[in-house]
């Protein structure tokens, strides 16, 4: 019965928040169950997805992201830095203009990281207007809102629909990725 209202609960807050993400997103369907998390931030708890998007991320040992990754990395900087220095396997693959900026933000944190030979940074022309996280086994789905730059809900599940449909976009933009040429992007 715990479950079932999990699950109820669950689909509610997706009906609640699918305006949210664009139309791509939407056409996958979440198999609801008492594995998918829906994190919303709220006025009171603005940063509630930022917040889940760490706890995953502080347990995984393999870690992939497309999409523009500032809002969510960007306040997890030193988790992430450190997760990687601990041998934590990541791939990013987002826009030249968000490599260009966190590469001149943060100049002493992407040395350590690309140094350790544990990231794999790309760049893509073209990311979605979401982000797609990948953690071990767990998939999150993120809207990204660009006029408040800021998250409003993350989506994270372990259910194969959901994780087979990540897969296969991820895999569509790795493979039109290149390199991240850290040296010329930065000029």
């Amino acid at each position: 019965m715990e479950d079932l209202i999990e699950r109820v609960e669950t689909e509610r807050t997706l009906r609640d928040v699918w305006h949210w993400l664009p139309d791509d997103v939407i056409e996958f369907t979440i198999e609801t169950s008492s594995e998918t998390t829906v994190t919303v931030a709220d006025h009171d708890a603005p940063y509630r997805p930022i917040g889940r998007f760490r706890s995953l991320l502080q347990k995984a040992d393999r870690f992939r992201f497309l999409g523009v990754d500032l809002a969510l990395l960007e306040p997890c900087r030193e988790e992430f830095r450190q997760r990687i220095l601990d041998g934590m396997q990541a791939e990013i693959v987002n826009p030249p203009n968000a490599a260009r900026y966190i590469l001149s933000t943060y100049p002493e944190l992407c040395a350590d990281i690309l140094e350790s030979g544990n990231l794999n940074p790309l760049v893509h022309d073209d990311v979605p207007p979401y982000g797609l996280s990948f953690f071990d086994d767990r998939i999150a789905v993120n809207d990204y809102d660009p006029d408040r730059a800021g998250v409003e809900v993350l989506i994270d599940t372990d259910t194969p629909a959901a994780q087979e449909w990540a897969e296969s976009v991820y895999t569509t933009y790795k493979a039109e990725a290149r390199p991240l040429e850290h040296q010329r992007i930065i000029e």
